[in-house]
Order: C-alpha cells, then structure tokens, then sequence
C-alpha cells in the first residue's frame, strides 16, 4: 500500500510548497498529490486553488494573471517542471490537473520529463474530477497512466475508468466499500482514496484492501 502525502505534509507544512513535499518524504510517504494550474506565462504552476487568496499572504486575485516567477516569489508556488526534478526517481506523483488549460503543457512536460526512460511513468499518475481532461491526456500521450477522481458515484468512475482503461479510481473514502474495492481490483484497477486523516478511518480503509491512501499527514499512515 502507497503512503501519499496529499499535497505534501499539509497537515503540517504549508500545501503544495517543496518544504511540505519535503516533509512527507521525511514522514515516510512514498509519493505525493499536488495540483496545477497556468499561470499568466504559460508555465505549469503547483497550486490548489484557481485564486491565490487562500494560500498567498498579502496577495488576491486569479492564478492565471500572476507569471510563476510572482507566484514563486510572493508564495513559494513552484512549477511542475522544478516539482518533477526535484522528488527523488523512486518516489510516486499523482499531479492533479485543476485547469483544462493546463492539461496540453502538463502532457509535455512529462512527456519531457520521462524521455529515454519509460520505466519512469510507473510513478506518475495524472487524475482529474474533469473526465474531460482525462480523455484529454490519454488522446494526447496513451502511455500516461490517469486516476479517476470521484467523490461518490462509483459506478459511474468504474464504467469510465474501464472506457479509458485507466490505472486507478480516486473515491473520496466515505463513499468505499469492500465490494467495490473487490469489483475494481478484480478488472485490475487500483484505488488510491483520499483525504484520509482520522485514525479510525485509515483503519477502515486498510481494512478495504486499498492500494494507496492520500493523507494530509503521511506519518499516520
């Protein structure tokens, strides 16, 4: 089972910066969920929201209308391209694909990222609740591996995720049963769950069988 740190440690570190991807490492996780967006200069950019008022100090307004350097400046916001040189080969990254527009230039840069070495697309998945940007991904590079993010029809994500020949479903915890975990494992999908925190429910999901849990604190895993 894969320890995920969701969005790095951001339990305990500032989400989606290099100190929190750094932190989960040294709790323990063996990957990491982060999520991007474009900025202004057409640079993939590692951030949550599509506004920068939550998570930059003194700063408002639209990602896209800030270049990455002003993000990285004002917010410690780094790129996908300094995100993926910098995790360790062996580790996992799930990059969450928030904006459509972002899908094209994320593509690339794995694309890039990975050339010369397949082996390395074992440790990439790219997942989205926008299925649209999903099939997006696979029409552009099929070697990609995508994770069908769901809150809670699963059976809608299963149908889908057999359609596009998937590599995971990604259900919100809540909605998991040992039957659907059986049903996915049984037509060779993983279930990477998320956002799971509570002792209680990471026992609970242990229990499914699952193959990864996201946790905003890896070292409860």
């Amino acid at each position: 089972m894969l320890r995920i740190g969701h969005r790095g440690a951001k339990g305990y570190v500032a989400e989606n910066t290099l100190d929190s991807f750094g932190e989960a490492f040294l709790l323990g996780a063996d990957g990491i969920e982060l999520d991007v967006h474009l900025s202004e200069d057409g640079e993939v950019v590692v951030i949550h929201d599509k506004t920068v008022d939550r998570t930059i100090a003194n700063a408002s307004g639209v990602v896209r209308h800030f270049t990455s350097e002003e993000l990285w400046r004002l917010g410690d916001v780094p790129t996908l391209n300094k995100v993926l040189h910098w995790v360790p080969k062996n580790k996992f990254i799930n990059i969450e694909i928030k904006d459509k527009k972002a899908t094209h230039p994320t593509v690339l840069l794995i694309e890039n990222f990975t050339l010369n070495s397949d082996l390395l697309y074992r440790n990439i998945v790219v997942s989205s609740f926008d299925w649209e940007i999903l099939r997006l991904v696979k029409a552009l590079e099929p070697k990609i591996k995508i994770g069908v993010l769901i809150e809670d029809d699963l059976e809608a994500a299963f149908q889908f995720a057999k359609e596009m020949k998937a590599f995971s479903i990604n259900p919100n915890y809540k909605s998991l049963t040992k039957e659907f975990v059986q049903k996915a494992h049984a037509s060779q999908f993983k279930i990477h769950t998320w956002t799971v925190n509570h002792p209680e429910d990471i026992t609970f999901v242990k229990n499914l069988g699952v193959d990864a849990i996201i946790s905003d604190y890896p070292d409860r895993l």
